[in-house]
């Protein structure tokens, strides 16, 4: 599961009971080497969706971590990659594993909050992977009306998500177990670290998107084995 280079069992439980924040800046210098990182092939499959190298002028990928997603953004854009993070410890790492990155777009890295978003109308296209679960359910409207008044209007906001699993998986019981956990310690302890599984699934995604005035597309059976179950979602706003 996790890489010899990755964080002991010991770094986790350090990070855990910490906030998001110094959480995410003790985990960066190894966060390439955990299972946390959205692979590359998803990554891939996603933005491939956007058009082709050059078609879009400006990008946003928000909580972009070590900038994963930046690198297949920065072909797709002529003009600048924004990646945006709670945590510097990340974005000093995402700007040294981009420092050779391929294509030509301005590359730009602002540390600040995913729910209080800095931008108006800047961007053709924003992006987020592998972050929702950082997100509180009644914060993700907020989360949704600051990407819209970040895109220009027909700008997309691309994301991957799923469709909710049967209750008679494994994996729905088990991520159950794990937030029921999560809830605990936050009751116990402070900081909070917010970090829950099953969030912004396709039917309240949508929801909210649409609510905000995008029109939402989801698209699935594009992505790779073993990641077939995961749904590519463009949202375009109005």
């Amino acid at each position: 599961m996790f890489h010899r280079k990755g964080p002991t069992l010991r770094e986790l439980a350090a990070q855990a009971l910490t906030s998001v924040e110094h959480g995410y800046d003790l985990l960066a210098p190894k966060f390439e080497y955990t299972p946390f990182r959205t692979p590359d092939a998803v990554l891939e499959a996603a933005i491939a969706q956007l058009g082709a190298p050059g078609s879009v002028g400006s990008a946003l990928d928000v909580c972009c971590g070590t900038g994963a997603a930046m690198r297949f953004l920065r072909p797709l854009a002529r003009e600048r990659v924004v990646g945006f993070d709670l945590s510097q410890g990340m974005l000093d790492e995402a700007r040294q594993q981009l420092a050779q990155a391929p294509g030509t777009a301005a590359l730009e890295f602002i540390q600040g909050d995913a729910l209080a978003l800095p931008f108006d109308g800047a961007f053709d296209v924003v992006t987020s992977f592998g972050a929702f679960g950082h997100i509180l359910e009644e914060d993700e409207p907020r989360l949704v009306k600051g990407i819209a008044r970040a895109l220009r209007p027909g700008g997309r906001f691309l994301f991957v998500t799923a469709h909710p699993p049967s209750k008679l998986r494994p994996g729905y019981w088990m991520a159950k177990g794990f937030n029921a956990a999560m809830r605990a310690r936050n009751a116990l302890w402070n900081p909070p670290f917010v970090m829950y599984y099953l969030t912004f699934l396709v039917p309240r995604a949508r929801a909210l998107l649409e609510t905000e005035g995008f029109t939402v597309e989801v698209r699935d059976g594009l992505m790779p084995e073993p990641f077939s179950v995961l749904s590519t979602v463009i949202a375009t706003r109005r």
